[in-house]
């Protein structure tokens, strides 16, 4: 099996998961989030685009129901022993099979936990699942049960975080390297992606973000590229990423002199995120984080040009985003806790100049002051 973690990690989970659920009064969840299964059981593909789910009984037991093409995929990279198959024809509804071995597994008339709030869950499914289930158990929306444990990372998680950490500043170097007048994002983009694999990653839950000139002002990847002019700007976000534990980073490079916007928005985003980091630590919640940030981005005029969420945690995600549930927005009550893996952003986009500015990375939180994830400084990048 490739399992990166040892029986005795997996064990303690399952026991962390069977004693919410007895907090919660469940007899068994149904898990459609895939990073819930690989974090429980180490199970990992990409085939949660199509119907499966993992069913945990509140005596520990479990059973997955997949497709054929993952049969050998969960024998090989994880723990469980009882898989069972849908079977792929025209006009199949997976949620009867689901049914049926529900029942074979005594949980009619039980109170059922469905993870609803993942990409592993479309809007066909929830509503095949309510036909079929609706008179069969009591459902509840346990949507943030296992993503919840998840948060504080055990020492292992962490090693992984760390070495995604050190693959995120290896793609940062081979950018640097490459970013001057004339250069092709193709080619930063090739060797960013490059270094992590060379390194030993994985792909990342989301595309590398990379765009220039205008385009620097996206927070999201597209399609197409473009080369540097003398003049110019370069905004990338990216992730290293080791057992799918991801460590994101962010900056904006400036190409040529910087404008005085540039500075200006530096300096902004500097000032922010060394004052985060003073509350990024036991005793403040995420809303806290976000309160920080938009006091002195506000302070500075920079409403406009600021979002409305600051960063978040990270962990082992899949596509389409390596986002976990947990951000740092308004009123977020979320206790920040030590051994969690967080990143902190700050993005300003100046749609009136055609200035950005960007400024982030990964923290693990300690009982006191975070600890970077990057051996890269804060300071403004150039070329």
């Amino acid at each position: 099996m490739a399992l990166h973690f040892e029986p005795a990690e997996f064990e303690a989970r399952r026991a962390r998961l069977i004693e919410k659920m007895a907090e919660e009064k469940l007899d068994a969840v149904l898990l459609f989030a895939q990073e819930s299964m690989y974090w429980l059981t180490g199970y990992d593909t990409f085939g949660y685009c199509f119907f499966q789910t993992l069913i945990v009984k509140a005596d520990g037991s479990v059973a997955l129901l997949t497709r054929s093409a993952d049969l050998r995929q969960a024998r090989h990279t994880s723990n469980i022993e009882n898989i069972y198959i849908w079977v792929d024809r025209l006009n199949a509804d997976p949620t009867l099979d689901l049914k049926n071995l529900m029942s074979e597994m005594d949980l009619l008339g039980c109170r059922v936990g469905i993870e609803f709030d993942t990409h592993g869950m479309t809007g066909r499914v929830s509503r095949l699942l309510d036909n079929q289930l609706a008179s069969f158990c009591q459902i509840v929306d346990a949507s943030y049960l296992v993503s919840t444990l998840r948060l504080v990372k055990s020492p292992a998680e962490i090693a992984y975080a760390k070495r995604a950490g050190e693959l995120a500043d290896d793609a940062l170097d081979a950018a640097i390297a490459l970013i001057k007048p004339g250069a092709d994002e193709a080619d930063i983009l090739a060797a960013m992606q490059g270094a992590v694999f060379s390194g030993g990653g994985d792909y990342p839950a989301n595309e590398f973000i990379i765009g220039s000139g205008p385009d620097a002002l996206l927070c999201r990847y597209k399609s197409g590229r473009r080369k540097l002019d003398t003049k110019d700007q370069i905004t990338l976000e990216w992730a290293g990423a080791s057992a799918h534990y991801h460590a994101a980073m962010m900056r904006t490079v400036v190409i040529g002199e910087p404008e005085f916007r540039h500075k200006e928005l530096y300096n902004a985003c500097a000032e922010n995120i060394r004052a985060i980091e003073d509350v990024l630590r036991p005793g403040n919640t995420f809303g806290d984080v976000f309160d920080v940030h938009a006091k002195i981005m506000d302070e500075r005029g920079l409403t406009r040009h600021r979002l409305n969420a600051c960063g978040y945690s990270l962990g082992a995600r899949f596509s389409p985003s390596w986002m976990e549930h947990q951000m740092f927005y308004a009123g977020n009550t979320q206790e920040i806790l030590p051994n969690m893996t967080l990143f902190v952003h700050m993005i300003i986009m100046d749609s009136d100049a055609g200035v950005a500015m960007t400024l982030g990375q990964t923290y693990v939180t300690t009982e006191g002051a975070p600890q970077s994830l990057s051996r890269h400084g804060l300071d403004m990048l150039t070329a």
